[in-house]
C-alpha cells in the first residue's frame, strides 16, 4: 500500500510528518541521540525486525537526516550518524519525551531520565520565542493563514488579455 503524501497541504507540521513517517522512524531517530550509531544496536536496543530497520535507515539517509559511513570493509558495514538536518529534531525529541513524562510515564520509577547537564536537574522541554526569549504556549500564539493576494476583477481582465 502506497504512503500518504501531506505535501498537498502546504503546511510545515505536514511536510514534518512527511520526513518522520512513522513511530518507528522516531524511535531510530530517538536511539541515535543517545549515541547508538550501529545496525546491531538497533536492533538490540529497539527489537525491531531487520527489515524494518534496514528501511527506515535507508529513509533516513535518502532524505539528508542520517549518513551512512563505512566502519569495516569485508563485509562492509556502516555506522549510522545523525546531520546537522537529523539533529535538529532534537527539540522535536524532547517535546515529545516532556508530554510523555506527563501523560504517559513508563511505569518503571527507575526508568531513563533527561539531565541537564548545566544545572544538574531533570530537564523538561519547553518550546521558546526566537525572537524575544518569551515561552510558546497555545494561548499566546497565532497561526495565520498564508498572505492571499487579493486580484481585482481589473486585474483579472489584464492579466487575461
Amino acid at each position: 500500500m502506497p504512503r500518504t503524501s501531506f505535501s498537498h497541504l502546504e503546511c510545515s507540521v505536514a511536510n514534518t510528518v512527511d520526513v518522520v513517517r512513522d513511530s518507528w522512524t522516531v524511535l531510530v531517530l530517538r536511539d541515535a541521540f543517545q549515541g547508538i550509531r550501529r545496525f546491531d544496536q538497533f536492533v538490540e536496543s529497539l527489537g525491531i525486525a531487520r527489515n524494518t530497520l534496514v528501511s527506515r535507515l535507508e529513509w533516513l539517509v535518502e532524505s539528508g537526516m542520517m549518513t551512512a559511513v563505512p566502519y569495516q570493509d569485508n563485509p562492509v558495514r556502516y555506522e549510522y550518524r545523525l546531520t546537522e538536518k537529523g539533529k535538529d529534531l532534537f527539540d522535536v525529541l524532547m517535546t515529545l519525551w516532556a508530554y510523555g513524562e506527563r501523560w504517559n510515564p513508563p511505569e518503571n520509577p527507575d526508568r531513563q531520565r533527561a539531565i541537564h547537564v548545566d544545572c544538574g536537574h531533570e530537564a523538561e522541554a519547553m518550546v521558546h520565542c526566537g525572537h524575544c526569549g518569551g515561552r510558546i504556549a497555545r494561548h499566546n500564539i497565532r497561526i495565520e493563514p498564508p498572505n492571499q493576494v487579493a486580484v481585482r476583477s481589473t486585474d483579472a481582465a489584464t492579466a487575461a488579455g
